[in-house]
């Protein structure tokens, strides 16, 4: 029997929150999933394939589509809609001309379309996902590039079309997918951000002064999920339009990203304020909006294909890694955070985090800084001691007093 993840991966006991707990405590969080190839089987549908560099898939809990636009446009949940249930996944693919990126409501639906738990994807499941992406209006606005309808059958609309070729890479994404994920809480402020940073990505295509462009070194689902989280504070924003020569030497791509979101959300040395000064988005980050980059709650989690599947060959579905000298591979890092619960499980990764706030503030507060440096160190006593005070509240839902 083939194992769904390479290197002995659960996804059971891997899942960032099976106790439903972690949207209570973070309501606003973003989550980067790395996805693997897609292998549609023939006979059914679009014949369809993808390349073994995956996709990336942002979710923003907190958030919903604004449904008057007709168009994708993000908004913040208003008072009378409870942040910690409702969100939207945002795909970046190819397939536009007139946008750069689509949203889709609902994390279940992103990930499993219509189907029930424990549903095999029958034919007749993947239309009725199809039927209610359509209903929702998911693409409603969008265009897609005219040279992708030559392959469309004949008899199918384009509307339906668009539709077809969208599944398992915009929404079902495990209908043919592993999925591997990385969940990172985020506050009111920071998502806000994050929604203007999207939807000002979107407004020359929406009104038509330019033509949308997919572009893997340049312009790619990676790009827009890393530059969003820059939005929030999360790192520094990763340039597009560089010289080819440039961009093919280092270019974001999903498994990377991954691993890159985890460790910097779980491994700064957040007791080390000189470092953190020194790292200009940590810096930027907390003095412009009191947080840093490395906090808890950043949980990476693994999700298989669907795998009673009539649709999609799931069998060993691949999603490498690009790794260059200068900066090491990437597997042993995937492999550590998998293994090490508190990169994984809630209550593990609040333990660490609340030895790592008793260790910062044991250190001497005495500050012989000035100008901006003091500045800095100031806020980051308050950052600690705030973060301290929170652990603590969250670890007594646990029963535990850190």
């Amino acid at each position: 029997m083939n194992r769904p993840f390479p290197w002995g991966i659960d996804p059971i006991t891997h899942l960032a929150d099976p106790t439903h707990r972690y949207a209570d405590f973070y309501p606003y969080h973003a989550e980067l999933c790395a996805l693997s190839e897609l292998r549609k089987k023939p006979g059914f549908g679009v014949p369809l394939r993808s390349g073994i560099g995956g996709h990336s898939l942002l979710y923003l809990n907190g958030v919903r589509l604004d449904r008057t636009a007709h168009y994708p446009v993000l908004r913040l949940c208003t008072p009378d809609e409870p942040p910690a249930d409702h969100g939207v996944g945002i795909s970046v693919n190819s397939h536009y001309g007139n946008a750069n990126w689509v949203g889709v409501e609902g994390r279940d639906f992103q990930r499993r379309g219509a189907l029930a738990p424990g549903q095999r994807l029958t034919h007749e499941a993947y239309a009725h996902t199809q039927a209610t992406a359509k209903a929702a209006g998911f693409l409603d606005g969008v265009e897609f590039h005219k040279s992708l309808f030559q392959d469309k059958p004949a008899g199918m609309s384009a509307r339906d079309y668009m539709y077809e070729i969208s599944v398992a890479t915009d929404y079902g994404a495990q209908f043919g997918r592993n999925i591997y994920s990385a969940r990172v809480p985020l506050n009111r402020a920071r998502m806000t951000a994050i929604i203007d940073y999207l939807n000002a990505l979107n407004a020359p295509y929406r009104e038509g002064n330019r033509l949308y462009r997919w572009r893997v070194l340049n312009n790619n689902c990676a790009h827009v999920a890393h530059n969003a989280l820059a939005a929030a504070g999360v790192w520094s924003p990763w340039p597009t339009g560089q010289f080819f020569a440039f961009a093919a030497f280092k270019f974001p791509v999903p498994k990377n990203e991954l691993v890159d979101l985890m460790l910097r959300a779980n491994d700064l040395p957040i007791e080390d304020p000189d470092t953190l000064y020194d790292d200009l988005a940590a810096r930027t980050s907390l003095l412009a909006s009191g947080t840093l980059p490395t906090a808890p709650g950043a949980l990476a989690g693994a999700a298989p294909a669907i795998a009673d599947n009539d649709v999609y060959d799931v069998a060993r579905l691949r999603l490498i890694f690009f790794d260059n000298p200068f900066w090491g591979p990437y597997s042993p890092r995937f492999r550590r955070i998998f293994a090490t619960p508190r990169y994984h499980n809630l209550e593990a990764n609040l333990r660490h985090f609340a030895a790592r706030y008793a260790a910062a503030q044991a250190r001497s507060a005495t500050s012989r800084h000035s100008g901006e440096r003091a500045l800095f160190q100031s806020r980051y006593h308050d950052y600690i001691a705030r973060m301290a005070e929170q652990l603590r509240a969250q670890l007594a839902q646990f029963g535990e007093t850190p």
